[in-house]
């Protein structure tokens, strides 16, 4: 008897941890429907970001958004997320991004609030500018032209 309530008691403790994750939230834009591009590490992007100059590319990191700032930093928490270290995201209504099957953008939800992305990791497809570095130019680099971003 004992047995079975503690089996019981783990079975709902998982199904609450389940109901707690969220899902996974994909923005496309039409911006690049038939570009190809280059899947790369962040650090590898950083270290090596003159050869991806105007190359498209998908990367994953952090996203971090204030007052003059819109960075992609590296996820990990032993590496350096100062600017030099960090890419500038630009965002542009030529390139808006939707939810997928949905006509939700990216900076609203669907109740019309502002969808909060500071401090979440992601994985976006853009454009690498190294002549653009962001607000007062202390960024590595700008990703624009951005056409894809999922959310984790």
């Amino acid at each position: 008897m004992a047995q079975g309530r503690a089996y019981l008691v783990v079975l709902l403790a998982l199904s609450l941890l389940a109901c707690n994750t969220h899902k996974q939230k994909i923005y496309t834009s039409e911006c690049a429907p038939d570009i190809k591009f280059k899947k790369v590490n962040f650090r590898n992007l950083i270290d090596s970001i003159k050869l991806y100059d105007k190359q498209y590319v998908e990367v994953s990191g952090r996203y971090l958004e204030g007052k003059h700032i819109s960075a992609l930093v590296n996820d990990s928490t032993f590496s350096d997320h100062g600017n030099s270290r960090s890419l500038w995201v630009n965002f542009t209504q030529e390139c808006p991004l939707y939810l997928k099957g949905k006509n939700t953008g990216l900076f609203e939800t669907e109740d019309g609030e502002y969808n909060k992305i500071n401090n979440r990791q992601m994985t976006i497809r853009g454009r690498v500018e190294l002549q653009k570095k962001g607000h007062k130019e202390t960024y590595r680099a700008t990703i624009n032209e951005v056409s894809y971003l999922e959310l984790d």
